[in-house]
């Protein structure tokens, strides 16, 4: 992803920039349509406890209070 907008950068295309999106866009839909809701079916409460500690795609900068 970060590559095909940097050649948009780079080459100065707007239609990088656009397949870009539109693969980022396809991306998370396949992840919030079918890649998670089938996580949490197989691992159950335990993924649904992952899913609040780490974050989908950037990480924090920030730790949370009560934790090492």
């Amino acid at each position: 992803m970060a590559v095909i907008l940097g050649e948009a950068l780079l080459f100065g295309s707007l239609s990088l920039v656009e397949y870009a999106g539109a693969v980022f866009l396809l991306f998370n839909l396949f992840i919030w349509l079918y890649e998670e809701p089938a996580l949490c079916d197989k691992f159950g409460e335990s993924y649904r406890a992952y899913c609040e500690t780490v974050p989908r795609w950037l990480p924090r900068l920030v730790r949370r209070r009560g934790r090492r």
